[in-house]
Order: C-alpha cells, then sequence, then structure tokens
C-alpha cells in the first residue's frame, strides 16, 4: 500500500473564522506528530479569509484512517465537522 495524499479546502462562515484560527495551530501541531504523518500544512487563503487550504501525506491508509479518526473526537473536530469541504484523496 502506498502513501496518502489529501489535499483541498476548506471552508467557513465569516462568523467562524476566529473559532477556526484560534484552533489552527493546536489542530497543525498534533496532526504533525501522529504516527505515519510525512507531511501536514494548514492555512488561510489571502484573499478569502472563509477559505482554509490543506494538504497531507500520510505513509499509509491506516495512519490516514488514525488521523480521522483522532480529528473527528478533537475540538478541531468539533468546531469544524459542519464546514463545506473540497478535498481530494489519492493513493501515490
Amino acid at each position: 500500500m502506498g502513501k496518502i495524499l489529501l489535499t483541498g479546502t476548506m471552508r467557513c462562515a465569516q462568523n467562524e473564522i476566529e473559532d477556526v484560527l484560534s484552533m489552527m495551530a493546536k489542530h497543525i501541531r498534533l496532526s504533525q506528530a501522529e504516527a505515519g504523518c510525512l507531511t501536514f500544512e494548514l492555512w488561510q487563503d489571502d484573499l478569502d479569509p472563509r477559505t482554509f487550504h490543506v494538504s497531507e501525506v500520510f505513509r499509509s491508509e491506516a495512519a490516514f484512517e488514525a488521523h480521522q479518526e483522532r480529528t473527528r473526537t478533537s475540538d478541531w473536530g468539533r468546531v469544524t465537522s459542519h464546514m463545506a469541504r473540497d478535498f481530494q484523496k489519492v493513493q501515490a
């Protein structure tokens, strides 16, 4: 099995921007510390502050699924789970 690459965007409402920003550093730090995480980047769009870009690479499908499970049960997951996402996931 190969690496899992996920890229795309997450979009929040105008009144949710500060909530996302306040949790972002912790979410990045925890994600990067996960076993099997090769890269994890998350940043706010320069032109549209409601849009956040994500680029992540995990060693395997199992590592990616472990990340998804941790995220679902985290504060980040609780606050952002309803937000629109446009992600592309590929196996390399």
